[in-house]
């Protein structure tokens, strides 16, 4: 993109230099500052919202801090964007992805990323124990067709906000309570029967859940899992639990690690696996939301929640403070 004479008169000096002419005969011009204007700047966003505007054969900017590529038609993400390691926000909203590539972990600067509307199914749990782990604040994945979040879900402990509406999820993860940063949480319009035991320990500002198909709670009629005496293998997973005694993979089956993962929590706070006594109970939203949208067209901003007891001792308790509660 040069000058042409202004180029040929460069390289000419450079060429008499080189020879050791007396640098007054070199023919220079005096250095004028470059204007603002002549200097390209490193375009750091680009917003696609057509097809036929999509790069096809130019590469995209390594500078780029924010890119939106929607309404694309993008089956899938292009491998170029998983090249550009400087991006905060992403935008891939309103496409066709079906599936999103491991490397999209790579991604250790992105902190927004918004993939509503798409024909998502799953959110890979290699995703959620990635570089996203620290760095991702906002996940928009409303309107796709996810029925379940993986386990690994809630080691995304940077999010502040997360949308979930219009899916088929038919639970949240059972460890919801370890995204502690989360302000806003929105799942409207998805196959909620009841709310997960550790969603009482969110903190929100606003809370969406309308239009999920919530069960009427009754704790009188418990589903009874609990086995006594009790096993010796439930006995030592719940002094490892109960008494944080460390573990790994490498000391126990990585089954093992799995269910010690997703320990239940009776009402006295004693953990237990495979031997419990469950049931719902309601929660008013209110107690973990600051702003709540009705959960129905009646107004109510209730919901079932999960509640688990570790023993005939502790639920007999609960039934009971529950009787007198009811008159």
């Amino acid at each position: 993109q040069a000058n042409v004479i202004n180029l040929k008169t460069f390289l000419s000096a450079v060429r008499l230099a080189h020879q050791g002419s007396d640098t007054g005969a070199l023919p220079l011009s005096p250095l004028v500052p470059a204007k603002n204007s002549d200097v390209e700047k490193p375009k750091t966003k680009m917003i696609i919202t057509s097809r036929r505007d999509y790069p096809l054969t130019k590469s995209f900017p390594f500078s780029l801090e924010h890119l939106q590529t929607s309404y694309c038609k993008l089956a899938r993400i292009d491998s170029r964007v998983l090249s550009l390691r400087k991006l905060r926000k992403l935008d891939l909203s309103h496409n066709h992805i079906k599936q999103l590539p491991a490397t999209l972990g790579d991604l250790v600067c992105l902190q927004e990323l918004d993939l509503h509307d798409n024909h998502l199914e799953a959110f890979s749990g290699a995703l959620c124990t990635s570089g996203l782990q620290k760095s991702l604040q906002l996940l928009d994945l409303s309107q796709n067709q996810i029925q379940a979040l993986p386990l690994e879900f809630c080691q995304l402990r940077g999010l502040v906000q997360l949308r979930l509406d219009d899916n088929a999820l038919l639970r949240l993860p059972c460890r919801i309570g370890q995204l502690s940063r989360l302000r806003v949480l929105s799942a409207a319009r998805n196959k909620l029967p009841f709310l997960p035991s550790d969603f009482r320990r969110l903190s929100l500002e606003n809370l969406d859940l309308f239009g999920n198909p919530f069960e009427q709670p009754n704790p009188l009629v418990p589903n009874i899992q609990l086995k006594i005496p009790l096993t010796l293998l439930e006995c030592a997973a719940r002094a490892t639990v109960n008494h944080r005694i460390p573990y790994s993979c490498h000391l126990l089956p990585s089954h093992l690690c799995k269910d010690l993962e997703v320990a239940k929590t009776c009402r006295c706070g004693s953990a237990c696996l495979s031997s419990f006594i469950q049931t719902t109970v309601t929660m008013n939203l209110h107690l973990v939301a600051h702003t709540v949208v009705l959960v129905d067209n009646m107004g109510g901003t209730e919901a079932p929640v999960l509640c688990y007891f570790c023993s005939l001792h502790c639920y007999s308790q609960f039934l009971d403070r529950h009787l007198q509660s009811q008159g």
